[in-house]
């Protein structure tokens, strides 16, 4: 089982340097990927990361070894042709170690904030995400929606591979629509509770949605976050988590819950640290290394 690292999102206001850092030390320190949020905007208090695919681009450019990737990217915010091209320009600039996480949205403050239409958002996501696939998949695409329109749309250059999308959602029908095309599927802390118990009732929830649309559910990856609470922690949740009454896992206790959960399928766990420091990282790299 892969072991990544969600960096810096709502904690607190990072830097690039030391985004950078932390990115040096989770490579070095044996993490197989690096996630970053794409949000825009949460309230009470305000505050907001680094915009996704930028932070992604410059990612991919001072790292060697590590995959990168949206955890997972609101698909709400953006053209969907020139989302593909930007994810065609990191697979380009990282040499081919993105993971491109796709969801509809869920925080209503950022979509009002930015101006960005909250209704309709499984219905937005199916036309935006047939989009995206079809491009970085064929290389050019025709479609005509209700949201979205492209017409004789080519996606040049190419790069040399195509990214595997992950889907980041539990909703029934963004299940059914993304299910057949995505080769991953992903599953936010909260979703289970942070627990193993928890895990295992959804990946049978998940499992059945595959049913539904056909799939055998062992085709498809399974990754999880994992919130991880070290000395010092204490404000890494959104008012969102907060009222969910979500227990973090002690960091001495991350090693047997690794195994617990690598136990029920998942193939990769990002983990989301609290406090996320420099010093956090190799302490958390400490004990995965064991």
């Amino acid at each position: 089982m892969k072991i990544g690292l969600q960096l810096p999102e709502v904690e607190r206001e990072v830097r690039w340097p030391e985004i950078v850092e932390l990115a040096r030390v989770a490579e070095e320190g044996g993490f197989d990927s690096l996630w970053v949020g794409d949000h825009l905007l949460y309230r009470s208090p305000a505050r907001g990361p680094w915009e996704a695919w930028s932070v992604l681009a410059a990612l991919a450019a001072v790292t060697s070894r590590v995959t990168l990737g949206p955890l997972v990217a609101c698909l709400g915010f953006h053209n969907p042709a020139v989302l593909a091209k930007q994810a065609a320009t990191v697979q380009e600039i990282s040499g081919g170690r993105l993971v491109f996480g796709v969801g509809a949205g869920w925080n209503r403050d950022e979509f009002d904030a930015f101006g960005v239409p909250f209704d309709h958002r499984v219905e937005r996501f199916d036309e935006a995400f047939t989009i995206v696939r079809r491009l970085l998949r064929d290389g050019e695409v025709s479609f005509s929606g209700r949201f979205h329109s492209v017409q004789d749309c080519v996606l040049l250059p190419r790069p040399a591979s195509v990214p595997p999308f992950m889907l980041g959602s539990m909703g029934p029908r963004m299940l059914a629509l993304a299910l057949p095309f995505v080769e991953i599927h992903h599953a936010w802390f909260a979703w289970f509770s942070n627990t193993v118990d928890g895990l295992r009732e959804l990946q049978g929830r998940v499992d059945e949605a595959c049913g539904l649309v056909g799939r055998d559910p062992a085709t498809l990856q399974r990754s999880v976050a994992l919130y991880v609470q070290l000395p010092g922690g204490g404000g890494r949740q959104t008012p969102h988590e907060e009222s969910r009454d979500i227990t973090p896992i002690p960091l001495d206790a991350l090693g047997d819950v690794l195994g617990a959960v690598e136990a029920t399928g998942v193939t990769e766990v990002q983990l989301v640290l609290d406090p996320i420091t420099v010093e956090s990282v190799a302490a958390t790299a400490e004990v995965i290394a064991r």
